[in-house]
């Protein structure tokens, strides 16, 4: 990767959840990413998601803040699964008025 680019620019380069372990230098097992990436990333975005409003805009602070919540994103799923962390709303039991429990995604919330 072109070490000229932005945070923003190289970003935009980075495809695979490998792509952005190596490119934070979080080190990783390909075992735990091959069966996490998808839940590890979604972790990710969610973290930096959370924290937005704060986010500086100087690359290099910005770059330690995504290291620091990729590795945490990453982390939890070392410790944990996919099923117990419920990333994705289908993971997520809701109550039905009728008492049982749904996991019933509307399409509304899908893309948000």
């Amino acid at each position: 990767m072109n070490t000229d680019l932005t945070l923003d620019e190289a970003l935009r380069e980075l495809v695979s959840a490998e792509d952005f372990l190596d490119y934070f230098e979080v080190p990783y097992a390909a075992t735990v990413v091959h069966v996490n990436r998808l839940h590890i990333l979604q972790r990710f975005h969610d973290y930096l998601h959370r924290h937005a409003k704060d986010m500086p805009t100087d690359d290099a602070e910005r770059r330690a803040i995504y290291q620091k919540w990729l590795a945490q994103a990453y982390e939890d799923f070392t410790k944990s699964d996919a099923l117990t962390e419920k990333v994705f709303a289908v993971f997520q039991n809701v109550p039905t008025p009728e008492g049982g429990m749904s996991t019933f995604v509307s399409l509304d919330k899908v893309f948000q």
